[in-house]
């Protein structure tokens, strides 16, 4: 299974994301984390990212006649490197698109279910804020944003630390500039 296919998948999104911060789970500690997905779905997710690398075997128990895995998310594994992006077709994008969206809503709604979710308290935010933007301001944002979220990204998993989940969309939602006709361009300076 190619990168693209294992990791745009709602519930191997989720286990990414449940394995972060470079904590060491097992699979049971998976399915507790994730209620809302079958156990065997869990189980075989694993398997499957286990299989492609994206997950390494830290430790192996023997707990009540069975093997118990004890497991390390290998982010150079799980995650889509600039020139698989590159690469992706239309409809690629279309499906992790829509992978991360079912992934972000699962997510969003384990949250809500959780006995004392409180979303003011949280900080919760889902704003969506339309921007004018030209090439190099978006440069200038992207490098913005991507600095802030690199600069955290290697954080370990702590007593004192909380996990969130950060996603960022951005799209154009006119056609850029460089492909109007000039009929075009000049309605709509």
């Amino acid at each position: 299974m190619d990168t693209l296919d294992l990791l745009l998948h709602p519930v191997r999104l989720r286990i990414v994301h449940a394995m972060s911060g470079g904590r060491t789970r097992t699979t049971s500690d998976l399915c507790a984390d994730l209620p809302d997905v079958p156990k065997t779905t869990v189980y075989r997710h694993v398997g499957l990212l286990a299989e492609a690398g994206a997950l390494e075997v830290v430790d192996e128990q023997r707990v009540h006649g069975a093997v118990e895995r004890h497991y390390r998310l290998r982010r150079e594994q799980a995650g889509i490197d600039a020139d698989a992006a590159a690469s992706m077709s239309l409809n690629d994008h279309r499906h992790g698109f829509a992978a991360a969206m079912a992934a972000l809503l699962a997510e969003f709604n384990a949250y809500l279910d959780r006995e004392h979710a409180d979303p003011t308290a949280d900080s919760v935010s889902y704003r969506q804020f339309p921007l004018w933007l030209n090439q190099d301001e978006l440069a200038e944002l992207i490098s913005e944003i991507s600095s802030a979220v690199l600069s955290r990204m290697g954080n370990e998993a702590t007593p004192d630390r909380t996990a969130h989940l950060l996603s960022t969309i951005l799209f154009p939602t006119e056609e850029p500039a460089r492909h109007r006709t000039d009929e075009q361009a000049d309605h709509h300076q």
